[in-house]
């Protein structure tokens, strides 16, 4: 792994035999792009011709449209991945792809990561109509545990909240951004998603900068920030975190709720959380950190509509970051969710 003067490829076509074999510190005779593409970020396989090396690897580098490049340096998403993969990927204490290379440019938001190609590595994803998926919540729920616990307090002076999750109320354009994407879901989807979707979809656009005030409290940890099951990954049993662009500083149970509410069949949420959220606490627990039931039953509530906010921005913009049919399946179940939990009514007696 390496952040050094090696430069920073821009493209699929700068993805040689010889960078790699810079990169990686291991002699590279050819490289085969077998598949790329772009969303979010730019995204390659690649088969290496190396005696020392895995057959393929994953490459994540900038997008390959312009206006999507913008977009990220704009937010920092693909910087703060990389970043954290540099600083931290042999340390962190959850299941993650193999960091080979990790490398970013802070000033000019460029970035590319070297990784463990996990399809290859035999691991499966999974979906929230598993079968299995309850299975995934319980490692899921106890690895997140793990994460939180080791991280609860420490200082990481590098890791940045990315913006539209810092409050910053007096800021006009952070306010104007933060709501775009919800503004777009009001129009698109209010009629059809009933009376709670428009009454907290305005209680954000009026009161954003107070909302995301509210998603700092509690005891701060290195949080993932996004995961739903389409971020997760399970090798042999244990499930596995990846896509971290939106790590930074929060409570744990942003992370907690933003899967349950997410990547849970609605009837499963149910009949389990109440078990899922003991067993979270309990695994945080074992590790010395304590987090009393009425405090993470509130969390819970209130964090569901962290996990509303960014299904529903995903789904507004229909399918340039996920497959629609997937976004709006999400915002279905996080939208029953925060009704099921009241959380509307905590934010309206919260501000």
């Amino acid at each position: 792994m390496s952040t050094g003067a090696l430069t920073i490829p821009a493209d699929v076509g700068d993805l040689t035999a010889s960078w790699f074999s810079r990169a990686l510190g291991e002699s590279v005779a050819a490289v085969d792009v077998l598949d790329a593409h772009s969303g979010t970020t730019g995204r390659a396989r690649v088969r290496l011709q190396s005696d020392a090396l895995p057959q393929t690897l994953f490459v994540k580098l900038q997008p390959f449209a312009p206006e999507q490049r913008t977009f990220l340096r704009q937010v920092g998403l693909g910087v703060a991945e990389a970043r954290l993969y540099a600083n931290l990927g042999s340390e962190l204490p959850v299941r993650i792809p193999r960091v080979w290379h990790a490398a970013y440019d802070g000033d000019d938001g460029s970035f590319v990561m070297v990784l463990e190609d996990l399809e290859a590595a035999g691991c499966r994803f999974p979906s929230p109509d598993d079968d299995g998926i309850l299975d995934v919540a319980r490692s899921a729920m106890t690895e997140m545990a793990v994460l939180h616990a080791t991280y609860r307090g420490r200082e990481i002076p590098w890791l940045a909240t990315p913006e539209g999750m810092r409050r910053k109320p007096d800021d006009p354009k952070t306010a104007a951004r933060r709501t775009h994407f919800i503004r777009l879901a009001l129009d698109q989807f209010g009629d059809e998603m009933g009376p709670a979707f428009r009454r907290l979809a305005q209680l954000y656009i009026e009161r954003s900068g107070d909302i995301v005030g509210l998603f700092g409290e509690g005891e701060l940890t290195l949080i993932h920030g996004d995961t739903h099951s389409g971020n997760l990954f399970v090798d042999d049993g244990r499930t596995g975190f990846y896509d971290w662009a939106v790590v930074g500083r929060g409570p744990g149970m942003r992370d907690v709720a933003y899967f349950l509410c997410n990547s849970l069949p609605t009837e499963v949420r149910r009949a389990e959380q109440d078990a899922l959220l003991s067993r979270y606490r309990s695994a945080l627990a074992e590790r010395g950190c304590a987090l009393d039931e009425r405090t993470a039953a509130d969390q819970y509530r209130l964090f569901s509509v962290y996990s509303w906010i960014a299904a529903v921005s995903t789904a507004a913009v229909g399918s340039q970051w996920q497959p629609i049919e997937i976004a709006r399946a999400a915002m279905i179940l996080t939208t029953t969710a925060v009704e099921d939990l009241g959380a509307v009514e905590l934010l309206e007696e919260r501000l």
